[in-house]
């Protein structure tokens, strides 16, 4: 591992956060037909990016992986993130076919709509496992080769539940875990940021995918709408805009920041 020291930033300081001309980003979470992985895999696609489509679907990530390498060097890697060995194993693949890690994106996520009081400890602690441990060991194995090239970009993917406790699908368990998102984010900002990492949190309110339990039936859109000041539900193009940005070269001074990503849905 590099140390700060290490670096000599005598003249042009924009040379340490320069990106290389090939990166590649990884983005977890593709696996869903209907998920905002897939959305942002094709949209950082378009845009250049070498992508690690990661997810435990081993048929999802063959699917996406397919569909977008006509466009980019796509490697897909099924992967279950909550365990250790599987994630360092999956980026020693990155390694030897892709060009440097400079993006990650954690999309991977799990839902909990149990209510507080019938809430098991195997529920809390699957929602902790996907959401907040899973997200640690990626930006770990991540971080190791984004100090290597002198620059990253680190996007994990928190709720508007984790500000306001959960909502009518996702509840405690749901919040709390993407509740330790926003601390992990701030951490990873604080400790990566001398090695010209950054680490920002997306939350998101109401999206159209299949973790809201399935697609949103017309009368479910205008029911959430209604509290929303746009008068819409999201969609996961609205979260891969943000993305783009965060994962992008104009973003290097933005650093430990949390982007809601709502409609205004919770205005503070």
């Amino acid at each position: 591992m590099l140390d700060r020291g290490d670096w000599s930033i005598e003249g042009d300081e924009s040379a340490v956060n320069a990106f290389p001309a090939q990166r590649t980003a990884v983005v977890t979470g593709v696996g869903a037909p209907r998920g905002i992985g897939r959305v942002v895999a094709r949209r950082l696609a378009r845009e250049g990016w070498s992508l690690a489509l990661v997810d435990v679907r081993a048929d999802g990530v063959a699917e996406i992986a397919e569909e977008l390498s006509g466009s980019t060097a796509a490697l897909g890697v099924a992967v279950d993130i909550t365990a250790q060995d599987d994630v360092v194993a999956a980026f020693a693949r990155i390694d030897d076919a892709l060009p440097p890690v400079v993006g990650l994106v954690n999309l991977a996520g799990i839902a909990c709509p149990t209510p507080l009081m019938e809430l098991t400890v195997a529920e809390w602690n699957l929602s902790y496992a996907v959401n907040a441990t899973g997200s640690l060991l990626m930006i770990q194995s991540a971080a190791k080769r984004m100090m290597e090239v002198g620059v990253g970009r680190i996007v994990n993917t928190s709720s508007i539940t984790a500000l306001d406790g959960g909502g009518t699908f996702s509840k405690t368990a749901y919040a709390a875990s993407k509740a330790a998102v926003l601390g992990l984010t701030k951490g990873a900002a604080r400790e990566l940021g001398p090695f010209g990492i950054t680490a920002n949190a997306i939350l998101p309110g109401p999206i159209d995918t299949d973790i809201m339990g399935g697609k949103l039936t017309d009368e479910r859109k205008a029911d959430m709408s209604a509290g929303i000041p746009v008068g819409r539900v999201g969609q996961p193009d609205d979260i891969a805009a943000m993305v783009s940005f965060l994962l992008g070269e104009d973003a290097g001074y933005v650093n430990g920041a949390e982007f809601q990503v709502d409609g205004g849905k919770l205005i503070h």
